[in-house]
């Protein structure tokens, strides 16, 4: 699945980080993704994103 030192959600800090943005922005980004994950029928967490989920959009 993961590694070990591999968190399975992202938070906005790690996503400003990654993406290189400000928090903010970061927080808009998650809540898009969030809409997606949902409309596919998956749990979401206000805040937060799915690793794997967020590799695949931005093809890391």
């Amino acid at each position: 699945m993961t590694n070990n030192n591999e968190k399975l959600m992202l938070t906005a800090e790690d996503v400003a980080e990654i993406l290189q943005v400000k928090e903010s922005c970061a927080y808009r980004i998650i809540r898009q993704m969030n809409n997606e994950l949902a409309a596919m029928g998956k749990l979401v967490i206000r805040g937060r994103v799915n690793r794997h989920y967020f590799e695949k959009k931005i093809s890391v």
